[in-house]
């Protein structure tokens, strides 16, 4: 399974340069960040990544469409892997804006408010995270999966902190080694 978290949002740069929630909910791609996701289609065909889940949050679902431009493959949205509530950014689009905003995508199994509506704890963030882990484990097919998610999601199933659309390489069995990074020359 591949988890990789989005392209750099309009909120990772003010918060970035500041360190100050600057309230943006539910942040769209900055340029940059469109230019990060472009690039991850042509690398996900060589990883043979064939299923996508995608957080229902706007700069997942824009870092997913990126992909989809160049890589063919199946979508599905999973609210589990959404970011940890702790910022205005995680403040997301209720079902019928996402309907709206991107119709070729199935949201009838989201509430119409998906996001928790209070800061989440890191171990709450955790237990999603085994959730999760032992619903793909349970289904199977998650060797040919890819998860475009958060910097939080992700460092609950690893442990890494990693920049936008970085890759990391993680087995939900927890065999050797559980989790890696995508070095970049294998993209």
């Amino acid at each position: 399974m591949i988890l990789i978290r989005h392209g750099q949002s309009e909120f990772n740069v003010v918060y970035g340069a500041t360190r100050q929630d600057p309230g943006i909910e539910d942040p769209s791609l900055t340029e940059m960040g469109r230019e990060q996701a472009r690039a991850l289609g042509p690398a996900l065909k060589t990883l043979e990544i064939d299923r996508l889940l995608v957080s229902p949050y706007t700069r997942t679902l824009e870092t997913a469409a990126h992909v989809l431009e160049t890589h063919s493959i199946t979508v599905t949205i999973e609210p589990l892997v959404r970011e940890r509530a702790a910022f205005s950014c995680d403040f997301g689009t209720p079902r019928a804006g996402l309907v709206k905003s991107w119709p070729d995508h199935a949201f009838d199994h989201l509430n119409d408010i998906w996001w928790s509506d209070h800061e989440e704890s890191e171990a709450a963030v955790h237990e999603r995270g085994v959730l999760f882990r032992d619903a793909v484990v349970r289904n199977g097919g998650w060797r040919e999966t890819a998860v475009i998610t958060h910097w939080g999601f992700i460092k609950a199933l690893t442990g890494l902190p990693v920049g936008n659309c970085a890759m990391v390489r993680y087995d939900p069995t927890g065999e050797r080694p559980p989790a890696e990074l995508v070095p970049a020359h294998e993209t």
